[in-house]
């Protein structure tokens, strides 16, 4: 097991290697990758890894199975070869700067079907799940039980009596997941009846083109085994910047020179977890008071961040490298998603409360808005949750808050769940997404008015405007995007297409480039991410270069990159052990290839 567990770290590499020449000093790496019977790995990641493998790049084969790659690391490297269906390839190599050295990789296939299985993502055992009743228990399961974390990857898919898996759901309602006691039961039996450790045989397949072949990601690794950088957005200096929830840091990597900052948030008077103190927050991944959770920049350079824990609303000076706190106040629970609109006021959800925050910088006047409550139980969940947690919070990791409340009886709908929030171009309007309670919402920003429609999928979770003001809408529950125009008020709805039999997906966010109006999503179950084009309607995958990928939020670059945190909750449970920041560039790969004039 200790072997397979290095393996899969990447620590020992048992396919076959070629090396075209001997080893000399280069950053920069031309080559081909093949399949155990010799011929060209279309589509396969070439991956190098800096000396402590803490900065990885890559770039994907071509038809022929070739690629180039530059990098900007030197040292004791290696480059790993990567391909859905075979086991990594991968070589050590001393490199200096501007020096371009050919280095080929041979795939191999597995050693048995058990090996064949660790480098399965978390989707391949998901659709291995027997539920009785598909469409109600698995979509309950989807919106309690694959949001912050992936489960079915190999850290959480071990094998467990229906006992022991009940007891890790009540740790996951201990810190707000809210199934039923029903949904609960069905849980444990399913998980134990799928998660059981017996090989089987599966195909994933990603799809490789010419469009993959053009593609090159970055990746940082930053923080420690428990750092939670919930949300990373791409700041005016080019910078990223991370909010890391677990641990009350603002992190902030400048991707030219791979510099990472720390900077610590202020001192709070409120106990560990903040507000929600009474809940059985993860020991060791929450230690912090506030919770930083989103980000948005007003126009004055001041980032603007939501503390989900503390209820508080923060700004940062990059220039200054100051803090301010404000506090929310109105009984809110939870600030989550913000943006900012072409006037600099700072729009948020509260999704506890069920609430929408709006902040005036100038005049630093607080406005805290009651949303529809769509419902006599959430209507009673709304007025009565911010004083479970206040009781709760008198008895510090106890949850007391699950003896109060009404879930375990009638399941997550008892919370709306205002989630994620954007400005439309085209007229200023505010728009939220409801993810408990499946609707999308508009607040008219000068008479506060509010509107609702219920949307034809389910989980609205991260909305985006398009340049023309059309609504897109990743459905997080039913593995779908939905796409709605405000003039007509129609929606249309596109399924996700999984990379295996069986499979689903879980579109946490997305954004929308609009450069060139192509949607962006987060593809958290299968370890890749994804890009939609309206105009014909298609998908597009770009496997992800390290197992366990869970993405956030996405931010574009003004070079053409698309960047989100890489976040699984526990970070150990990522490959290599460690979150960070990831970037996409479309046309990297194909920059790479011209600039060391093509590979051999």
């Amino acid at each position: 097991m200790l072997y397979r567990l290095f393996r899969l770290a990447g620590l020992i590499a048992p396919a076959a290697l070629i090396l075209a020449g001997a080893p000399s000093s280069a950053a920069n790496f031309v080559g081909k990758v093949t399949t155990p019977d010799g011929k060209p790995a279309y589509g396969a990641m070439v991956t190098v890894f800096s000396a402590d493998r803490q900065v990885r790049q890559t770039v994907y084969t071509a038809e022929d199975g070739s690629y180039a790659i530059r990098t900007d690391m030197a040292g004791a490297l290696t480059v790993r070869a990567r391909l859905s269906g075979f086991d990594d390839a991968s070589l050590g190599v001393t490199a200096g700067a501007d020096q371009t050295q050919p280095v080929s990789l041979r795939l191999a296939g597995f050693a048995d079907t058990e090996s064949a299985n660790e480098a399965l993502s978390a989707s391949a055992f998901n659709a291995r799940l027997p539920w009785k009743n598909l469409k109600r228990d698995r979509r309950a399961f989807i919106s309690q039980c694959n949001y912050c974390h992936q489960l079915g990857n190999l850290t959480t898919r071990s094998a467990r009596s229906p006992h022991d898996w009940m007891v890790e759901i009540n740790k996951m309602e201990g810190i707000l997941a809210l199934p039923s006691a029903r949904e609960k039961r069905v849980f444990a039996d399913t998980l134990s009846r799928g998660f059981d450790g017996v090989p089987f045989a599966a195909v994933q397949t990603y799809g490789a083109s010419a469009q993959l072949a053009r593609a090159k990601v970055r990746e940082w690794s930053v923080g420690d085994d428990y750092t939670f950088i919930h949300d990373a957005d791409v700041a005016k200096d080019g910078k990223v910047y991370g909010t890391d929830e677990g641990h009350d840091v603002l992190w902030v990597l400048d991707r030219q020179s791979g510099h990472i900052d720390r900077y610590p948030l202020p001192a709070s008077t409120l106990p560990r977890g903040g507000k929600f103190s009474g809940m059985k927050l993860p020991i060791g991944v929450f230690t912090g008071k506030h919770g930083p959770h989103s980000m948005a920049q007003t126009s004055d350079g001041r980032i603007w961040i939501t503390n989900a824990l503390s209820s508080t609303l923060m700004s940062f000076d990059p220039r200054t490298k100051a803090f301010k706190t404000y506090e929310v106040g109105h009984d809110a629970l939870y600030p989550h998603t913000i943006r900012v609109d072409s006037h600099d006021i700072v729009w948020f959800t509260i999704v506890a409360s069920n609430q929408i925050g709006r902040f005036d910088p100038k005049t630093e006047q607080m406005t805290v808005i009651r949303l529809p409550s769509n419902g006599f139980i959430r209507w009673t969940s709304d007025m009565l949750f911010p004083t479970l947690m206040r009781i709760g919070s008198w008895f510090p990791d106890q949850a007391v808050h699950l003896n109060l409340s009404t879930h375990r009886m009638f399941g997550f709908s008892i919370l709306a769940f205002p989630y994620g929030i954007d400005v439309n171009p085209k007229d200023g309007s505010i728009w939220y997404a409801k993810l408990y309670a499946s609707r999308i919402g508009r607040i008219d920003p000068k008479t506060l008015n509010i509107q609702e429609w219920e949307t034809p999928m389910k989980g609205p979770r991260r909305p985006r405007f398009d340049a023309s003001g059309v609504l897109w809408i990743p459905a997080f529950d039913d593995g779908g995007l939905m796409r709605f125009d405000p003039a007509t008020q129609a929606f249309q709805g596109f399924k996700i297409p999984p990379i295996g039999k069986g499979e689903y997906e879980t579109p946490y966010a997305l954004n929308v480039d609009r450069r060139t109006g192509d949607i962006w999503l987060a593809a958290n179950n299968s370890d890749r991410i994804l890009r939609f084009t309206p105009a014909t309607r298609t998908f597009f995958s770009y496997p992800s270069p390290t197992r366990v990928t869970v993405l956030r939020d996405f931010s574009f670059t003004d070079d053409g990159q698309v960047c989100a945190s890489s976040s699984n909750l526990p970070s150990y449970a990522i490959e290599g052990g460690r979150g960070g920041i990831i970037c996409l560039e479309p046309e990297g790969g194909d920059k790479d290839r011209r600039a060391l004039g093509g590979a051999n």
